[in-house]
């Protein structure tokens, strides 16, 4: 290996440590990176990428996909032909380490260093702690309600379910709202796009997924439509910077009950009707029933579907996905992997009891 390389490979190892390093801090992170040159570099990625109508990353990962399976059909061809030989696996492992190192330089630098900033419970000002089952009974309770109350109205206005693009505008103008009173949630330049990735995010158990390369925020618009107004804000809260699931769970709630639209205020307190359900199942199943039992007719209609939609879509590449989507979760300061998402329980209780409501 020459002395370019050698030096290329040091110095893209320093950085890679460094950004760890530099990760460790979750103050100077809030303050320099955050709130100070992440939004610089979302607004750039928006401003390249956002006019498109379609999702460049996910044209991305087409492309990646295809590239892997050609090299792997290759790779599958050479061994049956027996021309794999242990010193090309020297050359190779260089340009393999190199590109690694990149994409986890790039990732950090573009987005990944928001995993360890303080965030909105910082912002808000939020004391979060463990919270005993009558907090929760309550909340579970309060919510039950806010569900029953958005439905009524949805069923009361009697409007067609909006189309993909009515949502995604409907996310701005939420976001725009709530920064009125949250200024730091302010989303400048819209970039939601329809997943090209739904069919399979069906199987796989997504509904919505943020490319940190691209600045782009996909929804899988493939599922039940009162999903999609609450799983677009909760992407956007990435696009904002916060990288954590409860994070982008409360934030994406946050600019749904600002939205004047019934539909955001519906999906979202249904979204986290659920996941105050499955906390609750945990401590008094009971009392999930009884919950339960309150929804109107209309609410047991949807959850309805959603169970019939998953069940349709039953893979085993949805518990592997789970697998290593939490993996990832606690390898990027989410010790509780894909439970991060129920954890958004925590921040409404703590929210509920600063501000006395929901």
């Amino acid at each position: 290996m020459t002395t370019k390389k050698w030096i290329l490979l040091l110095l893209l190892t320093g950085v890679a440590i460094g950004t760890r390093l530099l990760s460790a801090d979750p103050v100077l992170i809030e303050n320099q990176y955050a709130t100070g040159v992440y939004p610089s570099i979302s607004s750039v990625l928006k401003h390249v990428f956002g006019w498109l109508p379609f999702s460049f990353g996910d044209i991305i990962y087409w492309l990646l996909v295809i590239w892997i399976l050609i090299k792997l059909i290759r790779f599958t061809r050479k061994i049956f032909k027996k021309q794999v030989r242990f010193t090309s696996w020297k050359t190779r492992l260089y340009p393999v380490t190199v590109t690694l190192l990149l994409i986890y330089i790039s990732f950090n630098v573009l987005w990944g260093l928001n995993y360890n900033r303080q965030g909105i419970k910082k912002q808000l000002q939020l004391t979060t702690k463990k919270y005993s089952t009558a907090e929760l009974v309550q909340l579970d309770s309060m919510l039950a309600e806010k569900v029953n109350e958005s439905k009524a109205a949805l069923l009361r206005q009697n409007k067609k379910s909006p189309g993909n693009q009515e949502i995604f505008d409907g996310v701005k103008k939420a976001y725009d709202s709530a920064s009125k009173n949250y200024p730091y949630l302010a989303y400048n330049r819209s970039s939601i796009k329809s997943s090209l990735w739904g069919w399979a995010g069906n199987y796989m158990g997504f509904t919505g997924y943020y490319n940190p390369f691209t600045g782009e925020a996909q929804v899988n618009t493939t599922v039940p439509r009162f999903l999609l107004p609450f799983t677009s804000c909760h992407e956007v809260a990435h696009q904002l910077g916060y990288a954590k699931e409860n994070e982008a769970n409360f934030v994406g709630y946050l600019a749904a009950i600002s939205s004047t639209d019934s539909a955001f205020h519906y999906s979202a307190y249904l979204d986290l009707f659920l996941y105050a359900q499955a906390n609750l199942q945990g401590v008094d199943s009971l009392k999930t029933k009884h919950f339960y039992n309150q929804l109107l007719p209309g609410v047991k209609d949807d959850l309805r579907e959603l169970k019939e939609f998953s069940k349709a879509h039953r893979s085993p590449a949805g518990p592997l996905f789970r697998l290593i989507y939490g993996l990832y979760l606690r390898n990027n300061q989410q010790p509780s992997g894909m439970l991060s998402y129920d954890e958004v329980t925590g921040f409404l209780i703590a929210y509920y009891q600063k501000f006395g409501r929901i």
